[in-house]
């Protein structure tokens, strides 16, 4: 293996990893401990993951960290093909991963919460504590989602609010990348890019957990499904784990891409 493909393996890798594991742990603290995290705190741990992980592997890979993201570089800026292709793998291992650690941290306090709030785990109403994992609309709010709470997010609007979210988040990562933008956060971009993560989850996380991410989603989300909570991952909003969270994302940053990448500072 030449250096090279082992700096960007290990920067999508451990760039991902700690994305996912900074925000699902502040899920599972929230959710399963029952600690007072609102809103916003657990948006900023988000943030805050970003900007950690874009810090320590932005010089190994980019720090894509995301395959919306990688597919717009792909569409937007002549990104290999193939090497996308093996980012997008690696971005997975390294949700997949994190939702492993996560879980080995939190499983008792994830077992205690559901017996708790009497929830049989892969039932109908799990979805309280499997959204520590993978995303649902609307938000559950670590509580079943009943057929009133549904109505609220349409399966339409769950699409277009993910599609829109990710649009903004890669909008923000071409301007702040562009070699002619003159005010651009140079050095300071991953908190930039934290600060508007933080801020896109505070607006969208009611809505549909703010994935903007098919890696972040999908591999825990599969993590999940192998730990019990069975077909519920895949069922409770029918197929919007694939339509919300894996094809509005990508269309979204292909999009926000094709905005960003054209935008003319000079």
């Amino acid at each position: 293996m030449s250096d090279r493909r082992a700096s960007w393996i290990q920067g999508e890798l451990l760039g991902t990893f700690l994305l996912v594991f900074f925000g699902c742990g502040s899920v599972a603290t929230s959710v399963a401990l029952g600690v007072n995290m609102g809103l916003f705190q657990v948006a900023i741990v988000w943030g805050l993951g970003l900007t950690v992980a874009i810090y320590l592997t932005g010089a190994l890979s980019g720090a894509h960290l995301n395959p919306a993201i990688t597919l717009a570089f792909v569409v937007c800026q002549g990104f290999p093909v193939k090497r996308g292709l093996g980012y997008v793998v690696v971005q997975f291992a390294g949700a997949f991963l994190a939702a492993a650690v996560v879980y080995a941290l939190f499983g008792g306090a994830i077992s205690a919460f559901e017996l708790e709030k009497g929830l049989i785990r892969g039932n109908s109403g799990s979805e309280a504590s499997a959204m520590i994992f993978g995303e649902y609309f609307p938000n559950p709010g670590a509580k079943p989602l009943t057929e009133v709470a549904r109505q609220t997010v349409p399966h339409g609007t769950a699409c277009f609010a993910e599609a829109f979210g990710t649009a903004l988040l890669a909008l923000a990562i071409f301007g702040f990348t562009s070699r002619t933008n003159g005010g651009a956060p140079g050095p300071l971009t991953p908190i930039a890019l934290g600060i508007t993560l933080t801020t896109l989850i505070c607006i969208f996380a009611p809505l549909t957990q703010a994935g903007f991410n098919p890696a972040r989603d999908l591999a825990p989300r599969f993590f999940s499904f192998l730990v019990g909570w069975k077909d519920i991952p895949f069922t409770a909003n029918g197929l919007g784990w694939l339509t919300v969270y894996v094809v509005s994302p990508c269309v979204g940053a292909v999009l926000g891409g094709l905005v960003g990448s054209r935008l003319r500072y000079s």
